[in-house]
């Protein structure tokens, strides 16, 4: 009788590795499936990648102030100044420059194209795309290195905020 149930329970073992090698070489065919169906490959471009200032050792930043000191040099300060300049834009610390991010309040550095230098961008000023007009969430994740799931709630949240903002503005003739 033990013999009975010890070689049903190695013929479950069996059946169920048996189904495990199934599944898995089943899940090794899917993408093949869903290639043909349309769906999209993970992208490739590198992720963007955040420095917090607080993680920099004071010698860290004592390096990179000697390195990069402050100086005061010209840099345009309307779009009708940048309109005309050279592409892609040298102005990396203008706020509509697509390579970096400078948080204001945590002062935290987001490189959002760490796989690329400035040079090999395809779009460089936030300001230039908007000049060209309407583009797809697809496009804007492209230019922005985000994803177009992540580009539609960021959409959606600027569209709330602004609704809140003219909400704000009805009632400002009723506050004395």
């Amino acid at each position: 009788m033990k013999d009975a149930a010890s070689t049903n329970a190695v013929d479950a073992e069996a059946s169920s590795e048996g189904e495990e090698r199934e599944s898995l070489a089943d899940a090794l065919q899917e993408p093949d499936q869903e290639e043909r169906r349309g769906r999209r490959k993970r992208r490739s471009r590198a992720r963007a990648r955040t420095i917090s200032i607080r993680r920099l050792s004071k010698a860290e930043l004592n390096r990179g102030r000697e390195l990069y000191p402050e100086t005061d040099y010209w840099k345009p300060r309307s779009r009708s100044e940048c309109k005309d300049m050279e592409r892609p834009c040298p102005f990396v610390s203008c706020k509509y420059h697509l390579y970096i991010d400078v948080h204001p309040v945590r002062g935290s550095i987001k490189l959002n194209f760490p796989d690329l230098e400035i040079w090999e961008m395809t779009e460089t000023c936030a300001l230039d795309v908007a000049d060209r007009g309407g583009i797809t969430l697809e496009e804007v994740g492209e230019i922005m290195n985000l994803t177009r799931e992540r580009v539609r709630q960021v959409e959606t949240a600027g569209l709330a905020r602004l609704q809140d903002y003219q909400a704000v503005d009805r009632l400002k003739d009723y506050v004395t």
